[in-house]
């Protein structure tokens, strides 16, 4: 397994100095001189984050960076004697699994209750988002009209015959995609929509969402299905290549008039063995204050989970949208089912 450790202990002045009122940690509830942070997440500006809560606090964090299922199996063979005190990773589906396993203390707090809301964080406080991916269509401007497009279900349509691209359905995203599709079109209306839906694949799923987003900009397809922040990557880029991969291309949020574009997160929760619970509670206390939600999403062009936070003005062009209500949780629940239907449907 791929780890990287690091230590944040006097960086983040400047981010500190943006929290501005945020409550700092009072010294009653800092006893703990380090906190352990196992991570999935691989951007560097979650960086400011850490030293900024250390700035604050004077705890410092141990971060051990991995791909988010050897982080849950290195949990797991760990047991109690590990020193992880905090789960970052993402998906509700990696969260469900974790919680599944039996990694994830219950840590409910008020400050989260009321700063996150309900959909997504678990009931329990076993784990919160702290920001949100949307799962949208990408097109091609040359060769699709946006006013052709309207949901999820529309891509089964015969007329997409041979232009969707997407990667495979075994893809945590997709999977998730498809088990919010469950629960809300039912199981039997879900695998007819899939075994459509590969009938209209441009190709074999295979490569990464970018990789689906490139496809549309070379001519191999006309709409991909990806989470929003892969496209804002190439925006952003300063790579002329990628820029120009980007002006080809547009971004639709699907069913607004039905039960809002599907989205995910990226959340964290305590884990079960930590011997710093409630400094760990407080650092999760951290990620949801304004100022962190500004850092922690826009370091990936992700959508803050805070209410009033504002977005970052890239991400804000593309407009606001309709999400779904459904409480992340269920992705998890619906995973196995969503496996078999997905595999059935010939959805490699």
């Amino acid at each position: 397994m791929k780890i990287s450790r690091r230590h944040f202990v006097t960086q983040g002045a400047a981010f500190t100095a943006a929290l501005g009122a945020t409550q700092l940690l009072q010294p009653a509830a800092a006893q703990a001189k380090t906190l352990t942070v196992y991570s999935s997440r691989h951007y560097n500006t979650d960086n400011a984050l850490y030293s900024s809560f250390t700035q604050q606090t004077g705890i410092k964090v141990n971060l051990l960076e991995g791909k988010d299922d050897e982080l849950l199996e290195r949990l797991k063979s760990e047991g109690a004697r590990g020193p992880a005190d905090i789960l970052v990773t993402v998906d509700a589906g990696r969260l469900w699994r974790a919680e599944q396993m039996g990694l994830l203390a219950n840590s409910s707090s008020s400050v989260l209750n009321q700063r996150i809301p309900g959909n997504l964080r678990h009931p329990q406080g076993k784990w919160y988002g702290f920001s949100k991916r949307a799962r949208v269509i990408v097109y091609s401007r040359d060769r699709v009209n946006p006013s052709q497009l309207s949901t999820y279900e529309d891509l089964a349509n015969a007329r997409w015959k041979d232009k969707i691209l997407v990667r495979t359905s075994t893809n945590i995203y997709n999977v998730s995609l498809i088990a919010a599709m469950i629960k809300q079109l039912g199981a039997g209306p879900t695998e007819k929509w899939c075994a459509a839906l590969v009938k209209n694949f441009a190709r074999s799923p295979s490569g990464n969402d970018t990789d689906q987003i490139k496809a549309v900009a070379s001519g191999e397809g006309d709409l991909a299905i990806c989470n929003s922040y892969y496209l804002l990557r190439l925006v952003k880029s300063k790579d002329p290549k990628d820029q120009a991969i980007a002006r080809k291309l547009g971004m639709f949020f699907p069913n607004q008039k039905t039960w809002g574009t599907h989205v995910n997160i990226s959340g964290a929760g305590v884990v079960n063995s930590s011997r710093n619970k409630a400094a760990a509670v407080k650092f999760l206390e951290h990620l949801s204050s304004p100022a962190a939600q500004k850092f922690f999403s826009e370091g990936n062009n992700e959508y803050p989970v805070v209410k009033g936070v504002a977005l970052d003005p890239v991400l804000k062009r593309y407009g606001s949208f309709k999400e779904a209500s459904l409480n992340v949780s269920i992705y998890g629940g619906n995973s196995a089912q969503a496996i078999k239907i997905a595999d059935r449907a010939g959805w490699k």
